[in-house]
């Protein structure tokens, strides 16, 4: 226990942890003056105490996973903040693991994604059971940060992430007579929401056959077949070329090693004329690493990359950058909604999979959440054109309603 002592000591700033070991004896750190967050945890086995010292990032998911960390008050969501909320993004902050320069070293190699290592690494996220996803996913099954345009936030998730592809279509400035190549296209949703909103063809693509199958066949029942095409189909191979170009939650999957190859393909299929639209996950504090628990258990080749990563590949390719929006607290509330409807299907999920698949699953929501509200995380919305007048040279385009959710 001495080293997590030493490790508790200097993390636990703000707030109250209490922490009880295998031998019933408790240790208190911090104290719950300032901020009100508590929460005592129990640690069932000998060796967690030098685990969560040695590895906290991958210990504590897999404690909490194997039942070994019980939580004896608060919930995860509380026990979750007050971590996170001591780990913070301060410059002045030791623990910050974006400090770790040889982590990021490390990081950076193993985001090396070849075409068939890529696809298995998608396989392993989201060839699952489309139930899973539709059982906390809103209905179009969308899998990014919704766009909450009401102030207070209290907005349904299914007219949020509506209103998300409808802005994306309004920063594509989308028609009719446009080819729209939808990169990393998910089950489905929304290329065939931004075909309904424009009369334009879409072709989405994507590397996991659940999430194929499930987008054809949405395409065959709701009649749009012709217009909206879904293929098993790898980023670097595609050979046609696009009037408009969507990457929606995918940047985060290609890894930095790619990153010029990929905006050189993007530059190649896009039209003299076009326009690209990427919305991603990013970092506000800079350039950092994927924790360890999400990298083993959840997304193997994930990384959320800073602005001045993206924008050093960009640079190298003849794009322009026309706008940058930074969405702060919406994957917030988008991931908070998640994470009640995966709660309230508990029985289901354990039924269907396991209690420690559930606890996997709820632990990577919460900290999720966390992570857009205490560490630094944002979503970036960056429109590429190869041409300075591809986009009007005002935002004014953007002030027009967004159209009612089921249009």
């Amino acid at each position: 226990m001495l080293l997590l002592n030493l490790f508790l000591k200097k993390l636990i700033r703000s707030g109250q942890l209490t922490v009880i070991t295998s031998s019933g004896r408790r240790y208190v750190y911090g104290d719950d003056r300032d901020s009100g967050l508590k929460s005592t945890i129990r640690l069932h086995t000998r060796y967690l105490p030098w685990r969560l010292a040695i590895s906290p990032e991958l210990a504590l998911g897999e404690a909490y996973m194997d039942g070994t960390l019980t939580i004896e008050s608060g919930s995860l969501h509380e026990l979750m903040d007050l971590v996170t909320g001591n780990i913070g993004w301060k410059p002045d902050n030791r623990l910050n693991a974006n400090n770790a320069r040889l982590k990021r070293f490390r990081n950076y190699y193993r985001q090396v994604n070849t075409r068939g290592r890529s696809k298995r690494l998608v396989a392993h996220h989201y060839d699952i059971k489309s139930d899973v996803y539709a059982s906390f996913l809103d209905r179009d099954l969308q899998y990014t940060c919704a766009y909450f345009t009401d102030e207070n936030v209290e907005m349904d998730l299914d007219r949020a992430q509506r209103d998300k592809t409808a802005l994306i279509a309004q920063k594509l400035l989308a028609e009719s007579e446009h080819k729209i190549l939808d990169i990393g296209c998910g089950w489905g949703g929304p290329a065939i929401h931004v075909h309904r909103l424009t009369g334009a063809q879409v072709t989405g693509i994507t590397l996991s056959k659940e999430q194929l199958t499930a987008a054809r066949g949405r395409a065959e029942r709701e009649g749009v077949a012709d217009d909206v095409e879904f293929r098993l189909q790898d980023y670097r191979d595609v050979s046609d070329t696009f009037d408009r170009i969507m990457v929606v939650g995918m940047l985060e999957h290609v890894g930095l090693p790619q990153y010029k190859t990929f905006f050189r393909k993007l530059y190649k299929i896009l039209d003299e004329d076009g326009i690209a639209l990427l919305h991603t996950i990013g970092r506000a504090d800079g350039p950092g690493i994927t924790d360890a628990w999400t990298a083993k258990y959840i997304f193997a080749n994930s990384y959320a990359p800073s602005l001045s990563e993206i924008v050093r590949a960009v640079e190298q390719t003849g794009f322009y950058i026309t706008d940058v929006e930074v969405l702060r607290t919406h994957y917030a509330e988008t991931i908070s909604e998640w994470s009640r409807r995966f709660d309230s299907a508990r029985d289901q999920i354990i039924a269907e999979y396991d209690e420690t698949f559930f606890r996997m699953f709820e632990y990577y929501l919460k900290i999720s959440e966390l992570a857009f509200r205490n560490i630094g995380h944002v979503v970036f919305q960056i429109q590429l054109a190869k041409k300075q007048d591809a986009v009007p040279i005002t935002r004014a385009y953007l002030a027009n309603k967004l159209p009612a959710p089921d249009a």
